[in-house]
């Protein structure tokens, strides 16, 4: 009779331990949907990830080799012309940005061929 009162008592965990499996997978769940919520918010506030690159906007790109590029960015009120290659970045040309054309409407995509020839008529300018 003793070994009945055992088993009875052994029957009754696995309905405790099922309960707090299901309690710790509903928190663990609670948990992952709080960090993606967070991580959303994080994305569409437009929080800085880069430090101090609050102003740095790149206005275009065009690639000269396999590895390198030249980059167009603006930084407040100046634009740079920046050679950027594998660990190694080059001030190419720098000016103001009243002096760029103004911007077309969203509709249109600009490509890249414009963009090689307006950085030229820029970097023609400069000198």
């Amino acid at each position: 009779m003793i070994m009945l009162s055992g088993l009875a008592s052994a029957a009754e965990t696995p309905p405790e331990l099922a309960g707090s499996v299901w309690q710790m997978l509903f928190g663990l769940v609670v948990v992952i949907a709080l960090l993606f919520g967070l991580l959303w918010l994080l994305k569409r506030g437009g929080l800085n990830r880069g430090g101090g690159a609050g102003g740095l906007r790149v206005l275009g790109a065009a690639a000269v080799g396999t590895r390198e590029r030249v980059v167009m960015v603006q930084v407040a009120d100046r634009v740079l012309v920046l050679g950027v290659a594998p660990g190694r970045v080059n001030a190419l040309s720098e000016f103001d940005a009243s002096e760029l054309p103004q911007r077309q409407p969203e509709g249109k995509a600009e490509t890249g061929g414009e963009f090689a020839a307006r950085l030229q008529r820029l970097l023609e300018r400069g000198q």
